[in-house]
């Protein structure tokens, strides 16, 4: 006999919650988003007209309980007008004003709508928050975050402020996650209710001084 999930019998149920959490977000008014729920993971089709409104999209969709995974296959569809030099003077304007930032750290590039970010910074913090004020750039169509994280300080510790960390954290049980950490290269195992408590405990992680990589190795057991 083939075997059958069991959360298969709930996908109708997860698609349908997906949908009105969709709805729910303000940033997201695309009426052009199809979603589709097999296993417990989620499809997110269509299109957009941002780039910011894709990623809302999938953001909005991992914060639904008993999402286990989401693939976004969202087309991105640019009104015509905007030329790559155009959108790499703003990108580049938007990181300037980035006070989080250092001045001259990242470098961009533009080809086709797709932003390459380049450079080095002490910080995760720093990396997401580069990519987060280009992701609101008009004529952005994707972005390609290279930006590498070179930490100048002792790792020493880190395994156990991640787990000091974790262990205040509302949002996580510490007591399902272990940590393991090496020369600034930090791995979460174990298993996590959600994947909104995943995120939570890898944010937690990356907040820890000295981190430079972190791998995400956390299953999502509802």
């Amino acid at each position: 006999m083939k075997h059958v999930p069991t959360n298969t019998a709930h996908d109708p149920d997860l698609r349908e919650a997906v949908i009105r959490q969709l709805s729910w977000e303000p940033g997201i008014r695309s009426k052009d988003i199809a979603v589709t729920a097999r296993d417990g993971v989620i499809t997110l089709s269509g299109f957009t007209h941002s780039y910011n409104e894709k990623f809302e999209a999938e953001r909005a969709t991992k914060a639904v309980y008993g999402v286990l995974g989401v693939a976004n296959d969202i087309e991105v569809k640019l009104a015509p007008g905007r030329t790559d030099p155009e959108i790499a003077r703003d990108a580049v304007a938007a990181l300037e004003t980035n006070i989080s930032i250092p001045d001259k750290s990242i470098k961009v590039s533009v080809r086709d709508g797709v932003v390459i970010l380049d450079g080095k910074v002490e910080w995760n913090f720093q990396r997401e928050s580069a990519e987060s004020c280009v992701r609101t750039v008009p004529g952005v169509a994707e972005i390609r975050n290279n930006v590498e994280v070179k930490p100048r300080i002792s790792t020493a510790a880190v395994k156990g402020k991640i787990e000091d960390a974790l262990k205040r954290s509302a949002e996580v049980d510490a007591r399902r996650i272990t940590v393991t950490a090496n020369s600034g290269t930090v791995h979460l195992y174990g298993n996590v209710r959600s994947w909104a408590e995943r995120d939570t405990a890898q944010r937690a992680a990356w907040a820890a001084p000295g981190v430079a990589q972190v791998h995400n190795h956390l299953s999502i057991v509802p």
